[in-house]
């Protein structure tokens, strides 16, 4: 097999000798050092057989003087590749291209990708990281080992147990076990709690402290809840005070409206505009005209190209021309009251705190003047009114 390869890379070709007594003249090629395989009799008068491609020359010198004739039935081995490949230049250069450029990118890193780490953990990761040159556009030989990688970032990342690295084909994988802290218990001063507003209080449930009011009492705005003194008169000693109190609490809203309203809506017609954006600069180069329509109303949209995370500077920008149509729709009394009640009540959830409840509803006054509709509206809300006073030392 060796010989065979060493042949290949010389060259070999298949010759046939034909004219009279042909295996003579292989038998004194043979003597003269001419290496001949694979020898076969095609026909009377006519010998194939196999040599290497450098003893070609050699043999002719011997066949000058006879009446034999030798043609060529196969090329093979190193030297007519290379002759084919300086014929097809160009595609041989294609491949090559091809085939470098292919091993280049297929050891570029193309991303990495965490799981199981909080935001604040994978900032940190992507810091540590971001050290070790593991990001997009990095040969990978030029990188630690995974193994390597792993123990940098589980020394660097305190909040995490266990770091996992695994590189699969171009892109890293992280996987993170945080580890799990117990909280500390908060540490809160000597306080009493008031009363945050003016409510009857509705629930009543102390967690530590003196209990001074009780539920349905009514109480105004800083009178004492729960007291953050305990023990006995003479003895007593200070804690910060815990309870959750919620009290009814009364609200007023004025909201008005006219009967008759103007609306503006789309008809679904539109016409685009179109930019060239480059940095600040916007240069029209599609549909110039104004759209026909009595009113439009304009959306900006633009693209957002990249390259590799990189925005381009060169982008698109359309301006959507929205045909538009103005109505008017009147209200009928209890229709524009429904409508006022919902208003009311939605702008006053913007103002309570999240647990607030509104446990009641009344309209006060409601009035029809000058085309225009007016309510005042009661409401019963229930909410938390504690509010954290600190003790301090002589009160």
């Amino acid at each position: 097999m060796r010989n065979g390869f060493v042949n290949l890379i010389g060259g070999v070709v298949t010759a046939e000798l034909s004219g009279p007594y042909p295996e003579q003249m292989l038998n004194r090629c043979i003597k003269q050092g001419i290496h001949i395989w694979d020898v076969t009799v095609s026909e009377v008068g006519s010998v194939q057989f196999k040599m290497q491609l450098k003893h070609v020359h050699r043999m002719r010198k011997f066949l000058r003087k006879t009446d034999l004739t030798l043609c060529f039935k196969e090329r093979e081995g190193l030297p007519f590749l290379v002759k084919k490949m300086r014929v097809r230049a160009g595609f041989v250069t294609g491949i090559v291209a091809f085939i470098v450029g292919f091993i280049l990118l297929s050891n570029i890193v193309w991303g990495y990708s965490i799981e199981g780490a909080s935001p604040q953990v994978e900032q940190k990761l992507e810091e540590a990281i971001e050290e070790l040159g593991v990001k997009r556009g990095e040969f990978i030989f030029q990188l630690p080992k995974p193994n390597v990688i792993q123990a940098y970032v589980t020394d660097r990342v305190d909040e995490a147990t266990w770091i996992g690295v695994r590189r699969k084909g171009t892109n890293y994988e992280f996987e993170v076990v945080e580890q799990v802290r117990q909280l500390e218990p908060e540490i809160l001063s000597p306080r009493h709690l008031v009363a945050s507003k003016k409510a009857v209080i509705r629930s009543m449930f102390v967690e530590d402290g003196t209990a001074l009011k009780h539920t349905n009492d009514v109480v105004e705005k800083g009178d004492l809840l729960v007291s953050g003194f305990i023990g006995v008169e003479g003895n007593e000693q200070t804690i910060p005070a815990k309870a959750s109190v919620k009290g009814e609490i009364w609200y007023t809203s004025t909201v008005s409206m006219p009967l008759t309203q103007t609306y503006r809506s789309l008809t679904g017609d539109q016409k685009n505009k179109y930019h060239l954006t480059v940095g600040d600069v916007s240069i029209p180069f599609w549909n110039f005209t104004a759209p026909k329509y009595d009113a439009h109303q304009t959306f900006r949209r633009e693209s957002d190209y990249s390259i590799f995370g990189y925005r381009l500077p060169l982008q698109i920008t359309v301006d959507e021309q929205r045909e538009t149509l103005l109505f008017e729709r009147t209200y009928e009394k209890a229709e524009a009251i429904e409508v006022l009640k919902n208003q009311a009540k939605f702008d006053l959830k913007q103002d309570l705190p999240d647990d607030a409840q509104i446990i009641g509803e009344q309209v006060l006054h409601e009035t029809v003047e000058s085309d225009k509709v007016s309510l005042t509206i009661h409401y019963q809300v229930l909410e938390e009114i504690t509010q954290e006073k600190p003790i301090i030392q002589g009160d």
